[in-house]
């Protein structure tokens, strides 16, 4: 007796009928943007490269108006014994203005009411020939609170014999340092992270300096409170 045998089916899928195999020769189906999104995205495009040249547009004569620092940076011209002899009416003394030529560039001079502290002050920040920065602050109400304040709690480590004067240290171990000077009637305070040598220079301008100016009488009422 003869056995009947069912075809096998077809690995490769033929079996499943021409409808497979016409939509496996079409390759793959690439979608369609309809044209109304197609033109609202173009929109957006367009409407971004617009904003972004009216912008520069308007930003441009302003660039062109104030043009960029050249490469040593902005050095602000602050005349410092103009605006030391603007103060001395309402300090009450002659401020410093050292003479330090082209090395030690000011970068502000002013004087402070010393509303917070109760002490007004003269002021004066200095870059250094080596690119640091020394602070230079007056006044002739110093007290040792302020002084703790103006040397960040720094402890006394020395002296230093600047102008033929004998300034006291005080270094906070952290870089920043402070020499501090009373002569003729007012305080002298110097600060911030630069050499020795820088402050020793400044210092002996500092000195000069008080020494062409009278020297301050202090009142009853001026003198150091605790």
């Amino acid at each position: 007796m003869q056995e009947k045998t069912s075809p096998s089916p077809d690995p490769t899928g033929s079996a499943s009928g021409s409808g497979s195999s016409a939509a496996a020769g079409n390759g793959p189906v690439k979608p369609v943007i309809p044209a109304a999104a197609a033109k609202r995205a173009n929109a957006s495009v367009i409407g971004m490269v617009i904003a972004l040249v009216v912008s520069i547009a308007a930003f441009l004569p302003i660039i062109l108006m104030n043009p960029l620092p050249k490469s040593e940076g902005y050095r602000p011209d602050i005349d410092v014994p103009a605006t030391a002899r603007n103060a001395a009416d309402v300090a009450g003394f002659t401020p410093v203005a050292p003479d330090t030529g082209d090395t030690f560039r000011a970068n502000y001079a002013r004087w402070e009411a010393g509303t917070a502290s109760g002490v007004p002050t003269w002021e004066v920040g200095y870059l250094t020939p080596e690119e640091s920065f020394i602070g230079l602050v007056q006044t002739r109400n110093a007290n040792p609170t302020w002084l703790l304040q103006q040397t960040k709690n720094a402890p006394v480590t020395g002296s230093r014999d600047v102008g033929g004067q004998e300034w006291e240290l005080r270094d906070t171990g952290k870089g920043e340092k402070s020499l501090v000077l009373d002569y003729r009637g007012t305080t002298v305070v110097l600060s911030g992270e630069a050499e020795l040598n820088e402050f020793a220079a400044l210092g002996d301008a500092v000195v000069k300096s008080l020494e062409s100016n009278p020297a301050v009488t202090v009142s009853p009422s001026a003198a150091p409170s605790p």
